[in-house]
């Protein structure tokens, strides 16, 4: 193996992009998930890319706090890593990193202050009626990851 400057080495390595979330829950375990306005099939989790410097847990506590008003001070607790290829909705490669958010009351439910440029609702659903309503490839990442809390595990989701 040739030695290369970091420069032509970086040229030779996959590509992606990376962004962190929070899984939220109500107090009796139903999943708590944002309308996106982009693509209004879509239903995520409070996250997003990742800035410049900026590690995955701090990035899912900026984006919680500017996509639902929530300032997260809970505890660190990884939940997944989901690894989107090329193609699969990008130009690049996509880690994320899904960190349990926790067990949310009504009244911070209720309370969330959406960023109309990125979200139009909020929605509390057992899995099963999130299956009904989601794109399958997006259903499969919230059962993974619902999965994982219900047991205690990390999960891995790849497509």
């Amino acid at each position: 193996m040739t030695w290369l400057p970091p420069e032509e080495y970086v040229k030779t390595i996959a590509n992606a992009t990376s962004g962190a979330s929070f899984y939220f829950t109500d107090t009796v375990g139903r999943p708590v998930q944002l309308r996106s306005v982009h693509k209004v099939e879509n239903w995520q989790w409070p996250g997003g890319h990742m800035d410049h410097g900026e590690t995955p847990w701090e990035c899912a506590v900026r984006e919680c706090r500017e996509e639902t008003g929530i300032v997260f001070e809970g505890e660190k607790r990884l939940l997944a890593v989901c690894f989107y290829g090329r193609g699969s909705g990008g130009p690049l490669n996509k880690f994320e990193v899904i960190f349990d958010g926790g067990q949310l009351t009504d009244e911070q439910i209720s309370g969330f202050v959406l960023d109309p440029e990125e979200h139009s609702e909020v929605q509390v659903h057992t899995v099963e009626e999130w299956e009904e309503i989601m794109l399958p490839v997006n259903f499969a990442r919230l059962k993974a990851v619902d999965n994982a809390r219900r047991t205690g595990t990390v999960g891995y989701v790849e497509r």
